[in-house]
């Protein structure tokens, strides 16, 4: 006969086994497993019964043991590039939304944007044995080393909001190239003509897909291309400062800001050199957040779908877990412009004609 758990509640009293529970709902132990794991054919009156004693003895499944025995610790590991971005939070509920549902836990990483600690972090999540990994990657590749050690592990990767080269996996991501396209188009259309740009560094695909976009609608409305209006940051707000006092006193019609964090340090060094917006220029951010609404003037935003993206990349990770999908695939979400009072539509900028505010880029 099988031993029973010897396991303990924290206040000493024995933590009841899975053969209390089989006792309590006159069913085989058998039959309890298959409730718990969701496996196997069980009638509704024997999964009742088995759910009710579940309840009333307070049972907890010995997670170690069945991670052992079906070689699954039923975790998730997630990598971000800046914790403190209000971006990734966002995404993180979500996967930690969808992971819950289907029975999975989270350990979340803070890279900082730094090669040596996300390789770091990478081996720490591959010696908890999680059973797949979400990785918003830093700038540059993975080492021969460390592909060898995610091939050697054989644990899925779903790339966010930044392709790896080398690196075929996995990717959700947005379509940054039509939001910054559509943002300067809207610029152009309501008149401007000298247009910057704050990028994020070059070495990323989103900031290259945003930098594309860019150039694209300058040549679409023939607007020339001003490279004393190219700023290169790196996405935190001191990178957006400098490239205020930098971009600022060149005159600018309008300026694309390429993530949140910046607009607020390009905000405040436009405070600090006396211009204001849109007065003095026109600005578009990316990104949107529900308290955008107390600037003033409120921000025009290209607003990326965050509950989506982890959403996303928790069903393709689980996709890959369960042996549903061995191809890569590659998940493209569209954003949507968000118009408001920092693009000046209502300034009537010279030569502009009346521009309803465009509420949406579903037509992508």
């Amino acid at each position: 006969m099988p031993r029973k758990s010897n396991r303990k509640r924290a206040d000493g009293s024995k933590a009841p086994s899975v053969y209390d529970v089989a006792h309590a709902a006159r069913v085989s132990v058998f039959t309890v497993s298959a409730v718990i794991n969701k496996k196997g054919r069980v009638s509704p009156t024997l999964s009742r019964r088995v759910e009710e004693a579940i309840v009333k003895l307070n049972y907890r499944p010995n997670l170690l043991a069945r991670s052992l025995a079906n070689q699954k610790t039923h975790t998730i590991g997630i990598v971000v590039t800046d914790i403190a971005n209000p971006f990734f939070p966002a995404i993180v509920r979500a996967a930690e939304d969808s992971a819950q549902e289907a029975g999975y836990s989270i350990l979340l990483c803070n890279s900082d944007d730094k090669e040596a600690k996300e390789a770091q972090y990478l081996e720490l999540l591959l010696s908890k044995r999680v059973d797949g990994i979400i990785l918003n990657k830093t700038p540059g590749k993975l080492s021969s080393s460390q592909r060898q050690m995610l091939s050697d592990a054989k644990v899925p990767i779903v790339l966010l909001m930044r392709s790896s080269p080398g690196l075929k996996t996995d990717l959700v991501q947005t379509d940054d190239e039509s939001g910054a396209f559509e943002s300067v188009s809207h610029l152009a259309r309501i008149g401007y003509k000298k247009i910057g740009l704050v990028s994020g560094p070059m070495d990323v695909s989103n900031a290259r897909a945003r930098g594309q976009g860019y150039q694209r609608a300058l040549k679409t409305h023939g607007l020339k291309y001003h490279a004393e209006l190219f700023f290169e940051g790196d996405y935190r707000v001191d990178s957006g400062h400098r490239a205020g006092l930098a971009l600022l006193p060149r005159r600018p019609d309008a300026v694309l800001v390429t993530n949140y964090l910046m607009a607020v340090g390009f905000m405040s060094a436009a405070d600090e050199i006396g211009m204001r917006c849109p007065q003095d220029f026109a600005m578009v951010s990316f990104d949107d957040y529900p308290w955008l609404g107390c600037f003033r003037p409120r921000l025009s935003t290209v607003e990326l779908p965050k509950y989506e993206l982890g959403a996303s990349a928790v069903r393709l990770l689980l996709e890959r877990i369960e042996g549903k999908r061995t191809n890569s695939v590659t998940v493209t979400l569209p954003p949507q412009l968000r118009v408001r009072e920092s693009c000046g539509f209502m300034l009537h900028a010279p030569g502009a004609k009346r521009i309803t505010p465009v509420a949406s880029l579903a037509s992508m």
